[in-house]
């Protein structure tokens, strides 16, 4: 997978951070709203199902991003599962620690997807599919956010500056 180029944050006022949430794992993407395009960043791990604050805390003073983007997973009726308040709480976290708009976008299915592109496709082994398959279903909420809503969501993330 092609790394970001650190640089690039320091210039760029568009960029957002997905993140793949889970008790264990959560997993990082950035993008720029200018290209749409979203790129997987990194896996961070919990500690006791306790996000890893002080390592987001640095991604988000490296990248300095315009707003947060977070998969949100529910049941295929739309109704919440028993990891969607979870979600939630992570997202006021968020919002509440860095003072940044917090996005929502189901979700589902994601990591399944990353895991089938990673496996089945890209033959990763079981290994290293463990270690990347968060980052990469972060890239795809990521995308998938560009792809449906960044145009109208940097234009009111920019307002609130």
């Amino acid at each position: 997978m092609v790394k970001p180029d650190p640089l690039a944050a320091k210039f760029s006022s568009d960029a957002y951070l997905g993140f793949d949430f889970g008790n264990k794992k959560i997993g990082v993407a950035v993008g720029y709203a200018d290209t749409g395009i979203a790129s997987p960043l990194q896996t961070l791990r919990s500690l006791n199902q306790v996000p890893d604050w002080d390592a987001i805390g640095k991604l988000i003073a490296e990248w300095r991003p315009l707003g947060l983007v977070v998969g949100i997973s529910r049941q295929q009726d739309g109704s919440d599962n028993i990891v969607t308040p979870r979600m939630q709480k992570f997202c006021r976290q968020l919002n509440g620690r860095y003072n940044l708009p917090v996005h929502q976008i189901d979700e589902t299915l994601t990591t399944f997807a990353a895991k089938q592109l990673l496996f089945d496709d890209l033959k990763v082994s079981a290994g290293k599919l463990w270690a990347v398959q968060d980052q990469l279903a972060a890239q795809l909420i990521l995308q998938s956010w560009f792809n449906q809503f960044a145009d109208n969501a940097k234009r009111q993330d920019e307002e609130r500056k």
